[in-house]
C-alpha cells in the first residue's frame, strides 16, 4: 500500500510538472512563418451540359500548386474548396478539399488528376481507393483522359 501511495505521488508530480507553461527565453528569436506568394496564377472554366466548374491555379516558387475550385453540378449541391498538389510531367495531381452546399461542418477531400494539353486541362477519371480515411488513385490502374466530361479552357481571372 505504501508503494502504491508513493507511485501515485510521483505520477501526480510528473503530471503537474508537465502542465507548467514553457516560456521561450528572451534571447531566442522567434521565426515567423510566411505564407508563400504565388509566382503565377491561371484561371480555367469547364462547361458540360448544365455543369460549370471554375478553377484558379496558383503556381508557387517551389513548383507546388494551390488554388480554388467551385463545382456547380446540375442536381447536386455546390462544392466549394481548395486544391493543393503538383505536376508530375504534364499531369497535375491535386487533393480537392471542399464543403458541399450549406453543410459547413463536414469537409470532404478527393484526389484529382488533370492532363495539361496546350492551354487546356482535362479532368481525368480513374479508380479511387480509400485506406484509413485517405482517398487516392489506385496504383496500377490508368487514369482515363479520353472519355471525359470536363475540359478546362483558360479564362481571365476575376477577383471576387
Amino acid at each position: 500500500m505504501k508503494n502504491l501511495g508513493l507511485f501515485c505521488l510521483l505520477l501526480a508530480s510528473v503530471a503537474i510538472q508537465s502542465c507548467k507553461k514553457s516560456e521561450i527565453p528572451k534571447d531566442v528569436e522567434t521565426t515567423k512563418v510566411e505564407i508563400e506568394k504565388p509566382v503565377s496564377a491561371a484561371c480555367y472554366k469547364a462547361l458540360y451540359e448544365n455543369d460549370t466548374i471554375d478553377l484558379k491555379i496558383n503556381t508557387l516558387k517551389t513548383g507546388k500548386i494551390t488554388g480554388n475550385m467551385v463545382m456547380k453540378i446540375d442536381g447536386m449541391p455546390e462544392k466549394t474548396g481548395e486544391i493543393a498538389g503538383e505536376f508530375h510531367g504534364d499531369t497535375l495531381f491535386v487533393d480537392y478539399s471542399f464543403i458541399q452546399g450549406t453543410n459547413t461542418k463536414t469537409t470532404f477531400k478527393n484526389p484529382m488528376a488533370m492532363l495539361k494539353k496546350g492551354n487546356e486541362l482535362i479532368l481525368g477519371s480513374g479508380k479511387i481507393e480509400t485506406y484509413l480515411g485517405r482517398s487516392y488513385f489506385a496504383k496500377g490502374t490508368p487514369i482515363d483522359f479520353d472519355r471525359v466530361k470536363y475540359k478546362f479552357t483558360t479564362v481571365d481571372c476575376v477577383e471576387k
